[in-house]
């Protein structure tokens, strides 16, 4: 992992609450914990852009093992298209203990044996690798991380239900 980051998505995804310190807040922030001695244990994050926090950006090396971050159940994998050209794919999960969740998970290369349907284990289930998407794009993380950038995307949503008329 290079980096870690939150920034803002489309509507629709949930608000995500970051734990742990901001490693880019502001002297006011700084200024406020010093005077008070509260402190942030834990992972430092950056923000990434202002708005609304719905999406975390983990950095990593192009090519580095991602690896389900959830217990649940493949609902979908469709090729993430960016400047016209298939780059990775999204992965989406469906939590086996928040059926009502859907987790986005993009820029990834899905490994071959991952199919729909598919049961993963948190931390255990291989999804695929890293892509190479700061090729295409340039990602708001490159500036915290020496590899361009480089990261997986997770995104929460409601899951889409059907209900009865």
């Amino acid at each position: 992992m290079t980096a870690v980051g939150f920034h803002s998505a489309a509507e629709g995804a949930l608000v995500l609450q970051p734990v742990g310190p901001q490693a880019n807040e502001g002297l006011l922030a700084r200024l406020w914990r010093r005077v008070t001695g509260s402190s942030r244990r834990g992972l430092a994050w950056y923000q990434l852009e202002s708005g609304t926090l719905r999406t975390l950006d983990v950095g990593a090396v192009a090519g580095t093992d991602v690896y389900s971050p959830i217990d649940g159940t493949v609902v979908a994998i469709r090729d993430h298209v960016v400047s016209g050209r298939t780059v990775g794919a999204e992965i989406e999960l469906r939590p086996t203990s928040a059926p009502s969740l859907v987790v986005a998970i993009e820029n990834v290369r899905p490994d071959p044996a991952l199919s729909v349907g598919a049961n993963v284990a948190a931390g255990s289930s291989k999804l695929g690798t890293v892509t190479d998407i700061s090729r295409f794009e340039r990602q708001a993380l490159e500036q915290y991380a020496a590899d361009g950038g480089n990261n997986v995307s997770i995104r929460v949503y409601p899951s889409a239900s059907l209900g009865v008329p």
